[in-house]
C-alpha cells in the first residue's frame, strides 16, 4: 500500500471515529495521517477537531491555523477554530472566526448559534439577538417571518414589528416569531411586552435557552431581580460552565446592588476569559458603583489593553473624573478616534473620552471639537423629539392648574417615606442624595423608574396622532385608585430598601410627574436640584450617559429642555406651594452647612453632622458623579463652562430666546 492510499485510509477512519463519538481514537489516526503528509488539509482538519474534543484546544488552534493557511475559505474550518478559541476563553478571536464562517456559508446554523453565544459573553446583546435571528433564517422559515427577521437585523425595527405582528395573527404559536417580537420590544425599551413575550416563548418551548437568557435580562431591566435570578439559576443548572450564564449572573446581581456576589462571579469569569473587553468593562462599572474606583480603573485599563479600539472602556475611565490620561494615552486615543471611518458606538465613546482628556490638558478648543463630534453621532442614535417634550410641558401647565391640583390635598397614600430629588442631570442631584443618605434615618435607592412607569401604565397605548390623556386622566382616579398606585410605587421600591424610615428616589426626570406624585403620594418630599443655566447645559453636553437623556446631545435640545424645565418648575411652585423646595447647586457648594440645615428642615429631619461630612459615606452610587461625591466639596467646578464660553454663543441664543436669564 503506497503512502497516498494509506493517508486516505487513515483520514477516512479518523472521520468515522469522530462521527461515532470516539475522539481519542480519531486523534491517534489523524496523528498518523499527518506524519505521512503534514500539508494534507483533511488530515490537519481532523487532527484539529480531535485535539479540541480531547481537551487540547491550544494545540487545536495551532493545527487548524495550519489547515486554514492551506484552505482559508472552508466555513467548517473557521467554525472549528472558533470553537477552539471559545474553549480557551479567547472570545474576541472566536467571534472573528465564527463571523468568517457565516460569511462563507450564510446557512451555517451551528455557526450562527455559536456566534450568538459568543456575542452574549462579550455583552453584545443586540449582536447576539441578530445572530440568533440569522440562525432562524438558516433553517428555512416562512417568507414573511424571514422578511421580518431581515428587517430587524438591518435596523428597520418599526417595519419589522408590523410584519411580525401580522405574521403572528396567522401563526400565534410560532416561537421564533414570538421571540423576534420580544427582541423588538426589548430593543425599543418596551420591557413589559418583551417580558410577556419571552415568557410565552418558554411556555411553548421550555428549552429555548436564548429566550430564557433574554427573559432574565428583561426582568432585570424592570428591576424584578428575584424573578430574573430564578431564570439565571435555571440556565446555570443546565450548563454550570457557560461563561454567558455566569456573566448574566454577575450582571443581574450587580444591577440589584448585590455587589460582593457580583464581583465574586466576575473574578471567576475573568480567570476564564481574561481578555474579554466587554466583561472587563462591565466589571469595572460594577466596581465603580460599589465605591471601588481604583479597581474599576484597573479593569478599564485591562479592557483597553485587550482591545485598544474599545471606546466604552476609554470613556468609562474618563468618566471616573479622577483619572488623568498621560500624553501617550491621549495620543493613542486621538489616533484611534480618527482611524474609525464609520459612525458607531466606539467612535462616540472615544470622542467623549478625548474631549475629557483634552479638557484636562486645557486644550478647550480641541476638547469642544471632540465633544461636538460625540454629540453629533449620539444625537443621530437618540431619536429625541424636542417639540414633543415642549408639548408635554404645555399639557402639564394647562391641565394641572390650582383647581386641578387642589383635589389632591386629601386622599392618596399617606406614607411620608419617599424623598424625590428632581431636576436636570449634572445639577447636583447626586450631591443632595449623598448629603441626605448620610442621615441616620435616610437611605438612597438610586434613580428609580417606577413613577414614569405608572404614568405610562395610566396613559396606556396611544396611536400616533391621538391626543395625550396624561396628566388629565389623574382627575379621573378614585381615592382607592390613588392610594393603590401610591402603594404600587412603594412596593416596587421595597426591593431597593433596607429598613430606614425614609428613602431617596433621585431620577431627575421625575420633575415631569410632580402632579402624579402629589396625587398618589401627597406626603412625599420633593426637592428640585437646580444649577445655573449655562453651567447645567454645558455639563450635560459634555456628558455621555449610559442610557436615556436623549435631550443632552445638541445645543438646541438641551437649551430648550432647560427652558421647559424652568417653566414647569415655576408652575409647580405656583400650584403646590410649600410642597417643593429648590436647592441651588451653587449655594450648596458655597454654603454647605447652611444648605444642609435647610434641606433637613424641608424633609422634617433633625440636623446631623454626618450630612455635612457626606464624603465619608462609602455607599454605592450609580451616577456620573459616583467618584465626585466621595470627595469634599469642590468649588472649582462652578465656572468650568467659561473655559468654553467662546464656543457657546449658540447655547446662549437658545436660552435667551426662551427667556432664560443666563447672568
Amino acid at each position: 500500500m503506497n503512502d497516498q492510499t494509506e493517508l486516505k485510509r487513515l483520514v477516512e477512519l479518523a472521520r468515522e471515529k469522530l462521527q461515532q463519538g470516539k475522539p481519542a481514537e480519531a486523534l491517534g489516526l489523524a496523528e498518523q495521517a499527518v506524519q505521512i503528509n503534514k500539508r494534507f488539509p483533511p488530515a490537519l482538519f481532523l487532527l484539529g477537531v480531535a485535539l479540541r474534543l480531547t481537551g487540547s484546544p491550544q494545540a487545536s488552534i495551532k493545527t487548524l491555523t495550519e489547515f486554514l493557511v492551506l484552505e482559508p475559505n472552508v466555513a467548517q474550518g473557521r467554525y472549528e477554530i472558533g470553537l477552539a478559541f471559545n474553549t480557551c476563553g479567547q472570545i474576541t478571536n472566536a467571534i472573528i472566526e465564527l463571523k468568517k464562517a457565516v460569511d462563507l456559508d450564510s446557512g451555517f446554523l451551528s455557526a450562527w448559534r455559536m456566534l450568538g453565544e459568543a456575542l452574549l459573553v462579550q455583552g453584545d446583546e443586540e449582536g447576539a439577538a441578530q445572530a440568533h435571528a440569522h440562525a432562524r433564517l438558516a433553517i428555512g422559515v416562512d417568507p414573511a417571518l424571514k422578511q421580518a427577521t431581515e428587517l430587524f437585523t438591518s435596523g428597520r425595527i418599526g417595519i419589522a414589528e408590523g410584519v411580525c405582528r401580522e405574521y403572528l395573527k396567522i401563526h400565534p404559536t410560532d416561537v421564533n416569531a414570538i421571540r423576534l417580537l420580544a427582541d423588538i420590544g426589548y430593543k425599543l425599551g418596551i420591557m413589559e411586552e418583551a417580558v410577556q413575550l419571552y415568557k410565552r416563548c418558554l411556555e411553548l418551548t421550555p428549552d429555548y435557552h436564548m429566550a430564557r437568557h433574554k427573559y432574565a435580562l428583561a426582568l432585570s431591566k424592570q428591576d424584578k431581580f428575584e424573578a430574573a435570578m430564578v431564570e439565571v439559576n435555571r440556565l446555570i443548572e443546565i450548563d454550570p460552565n457557560s461563561i454567558a450564564y455566569k456573566t448574566l449572573h454577575a450582571a443581574v446581581t450587580s444591577s440589584a446592588g448585590r455587589f460582593e456576589e457580583a464581583h465574586a462571579v466576575y473574578e471567576d469569569v475573568i480567570t476564564l476569559v481574561p481578555n474579554s473587553v466587554s466583561i472587563l468593562t462591565s466589571y469595572g462599572h460594577s466596581l465603580r458603583y460599589s465605591g471601588r474606583g481604583e479597581k474599576a480603573a484597573e479593569m478599564y485599563r485591562r479592557a483597553i489593553k485587550a482591545d485598544p479600539t474599545h471606546g466604552d472602556a476609554y470613556w468609562s475611565l474618563a468618566n471616573l473624573k479622577t483619572v488623568k490620561f498621560n500624553a501617550a494615552e491621549v495620543k493613542s486615543m486621538t489616533e484611534q478616534l480618527h482611524a474609525i471611518e464609520n459612525d458607531n458606538a466606539d467612535k462616540y465613546h472615544l470622542a467623549f473620552a478625548v474631549g475629557k482628556a483634552l479638557e484636562d490638558d486645557k486644550d478647550y478648543s480641541g476638547a469642544f471639537e471632540a465633544y461636538t463630534l460625540g454629540n453629533q453621532i449620539k444625537r443621530r442614535y437618540s431619536g429625541y423629539d424636542s417639540s414633543d417634550n415642549t408639548l408635554r410641558v404645555d399639557d402639564s401647565v394647562a391641565v394641572c392648574d390650582n383647581k386641578f391640583m387642589s383635589a389632591f390635598n386629601v386622599g392618596g397614600n399617606p406614607d411620608p417615606s419617599p424623598i424625590f430629588v428632581v431636576g436636570l442631570p449634572r445639577s447636583g442631584s447626586t450631591l443632595i442624595e449623598q448629603i441626605l443618605a448620610s442621615h441616620s434615618q435616610v437611605e438612597a435607592t438610586g434613580e428609580l423608574h417606577f413613577i414614569s412607569r405608572i404614568a405610562a401604565q395610566l396613559e396606556g397605548s396611544r396611536k400616533k396622532g391621538e391626543t395625550r390623556r396624561y396628566p388629565k386622566l389623574l382627575a379621573e382616579l378614585s381615592d382607592t385608585e390613588r392610594f393603590d398606585l401610591g402603594q404600587q410605587y412603594l412596593d416596587s421600591c421595597s426591593i431597593f430598601r433596607s429598613g430606614s424610615p425614609r428613602f431617596i428616589d433621585k431620577l431627575p426626570n421625575n420633575f415631569m410627574h410632580i402632579g402624579l406624585i402629589r396625587a398618589i403620594l401627597p406626603k412625599a418630599t420633593i426637592i428640585d436640584a437646580r444649577r445655573a443655566p449655562m453651567a447645567a447645559c454645558f455639563a450635560n453636553l459634555k456628558q455621555l450617559f449610559a442610557e436615556g437623556q436623549g435631550f443632552t446631545y445638541s445645543v438646541e435640545d438641551i437649551g430648550n429642555y432647560y427652558a421647559d424645565y424652568l417653566r414647569l418648575l415655576d408652575h409647580w411652585h405656583q400650584v403646590v406651594p410649600g410642597s417643593l423646595m429648590t436647592v441651588n447647586y451653587e449655594n450648596v457648594v458655597t454654603d454647605l452647612e447652611g444648605q444642609v440645615k435647610k434641606l433637613l428642615d424641608h424633609c422634617g429631619l433633625p440636623f446631623e453632622e454626618a450630612c455635612v461630612q457626606f464624603h465619608e459615606n462609602d455607599r454605592a452610587v450609580r451616577s456620573a458623579s459616583s467618584e465626585q461625591v466621595r470627595q469634599p466639596i469642590f468649588t472649582g467646578g462652578l465656572e468650568q463652562w467659561r473655559n468654553f464660553e467662546q464656543h457657546l454663543d449658540s447655547l446662549k441664543e437658545v436660552l435667551t430666546g426662551r427667556m432664560v436669564n443666563i447672568d
